[in-house]
């Protein structure tokens, strides 16, 4: 029999350690204290995760210092109109001395990826991430290689750039987990920045190791959701997709397209997780309405209507928590 007092305990425990890799990451980045709890999250349940914001908001930064605080392989991969699919996944090179062919592998072979401006590559080279987002393992030649666990893709984009910019199709865009908007800090935070980066870099230390990482998602696996929060999750999505059933008729002509099955799966997992990162072995609504717009809001596709009445997807998405019932 399932014991939720056992699992509370045993989660309120071994979760004490995010709370000091989210200390030791702030000695580097100042707030940004959403950005750092999702990338957690992210870690917690194999979720890719896309960050977009503007220039000199320490995305690549925070990137960077979570694999380094937690002992992972990091690997950046500028991305450039120039870029070919290859110099992600690697290739395979001949060898003139015997005729053979060696398989020379990308950068893409390591725990955490950083895509850096990801939509400064056309599509094929986007698409070369697509086999290694979704299955884990990566085609050269005729071979499949397994990629190294954990395999985590974290993307940056800029979101007011045009010139030399691909935008990213549907089916890329759908393999993030969460889309996070990264913000300018308070002026506080500013003052902070500018005392600690005028003084040289803080250097960090590793408090975590990827076996800490693996024993904690066998137990946010475990975490407890109820059957009322599960149709809480699938009433979300079915909104998304059927607005008018759920009353919210003004949306109908808003939405172009709704959240997608994976939109239903990942708000279950990252609210997992967020659960976990409270200590808590459950899942409650509240958990679903924290993560729902990071999960929502690169799968719900907006009208021309929308776009001219100056609604962006947060704000449907804000609609729609508040029009359907919570358990």
């Amino acid at each position: 029999m399932f014991d939720i007092k056992k699992l509370n305990e045993e989660i309120s425990t071994q979760s004490i350690f995010t709370q000091n890799l989210l200390g030791e990451i702030s000695n580097v980045i100042v707030g940004q204290q959403y950005v750092l709890e999702r990338m957690i999250i992210g870690l917690l349940v194999d979720g890719h995760i896309l960050l977009e914001g503007l220039p000199g908001l320490a995305k690549t930064l925070a990137v960077k210092t979570l694999s380094q605080s937690i002992e992972a392989q990091y690997k950046r991969i500028q991305f450039t109109p120039d870029l070919l699919p290859a110099d992600i996944i690697g290739t395979l090179i001949y060898n003139p001395k015997d005729g053979s062919f060696n398989v020379r592998k990308g950068p893409v072979f390591t725990n955490i990826v950083l895509a850096d401006e990801i939509n400064r590559a056309p599509a094929k080279v986007q698409s070369a991430l697509l086999e290694a987002m979704q299955e884990k393992q990566v085609t050269i030649g005729n071979t499949t290689y397994n990629l190294p666990k954990p395999f985590l893709v974290m993307a940056t984009q800029n979101p007011i750039e045009q010139e030399g910019t691909y935008p990213l199709p549907e089916a890329q865009v759908d393999r993030f987990m969460l889309k996070l908007k990264v913000s300018y800090p308070s002026k506080e935070e500013e003052k902070l920045i500018l005392e600690k980066m005028t003084k040289g870099l803080v250097e960090v230390k590793a408090v975590t190791t990827l076996k800490d990482i693996e024993k904690a998602k066998k137990l946010v696996s475990q975490i407890y959701v109820d059957n009322k929060v599960k149709n809480y999750i699938i009433d979300l999505v079915f909104a998304s997709r059927n607005p008018q059933q759920y009353g919210l008729n003004s949306l109908k002509n808003l939405i172009a397209y709704g959240g997608s099955p994976r939109a239903t799966i990942n708000l279950a997992l990252a609210a997992k997780a967020y659960a976990f990162l409270q200590g808590r072995g459950y899942v409650i609504p509240e958990d679903i309405k924290t993560i729902g717009r990071d999960v929502l809001r690169h799968r719900i596709l907006i009208t021309y209507e929308a776009e001219a009445d100056s609604m962006t997807s947060d704000d449907i998405i804000d609609k729609i928590f508040n029009g359907v019932e919570v358990p």
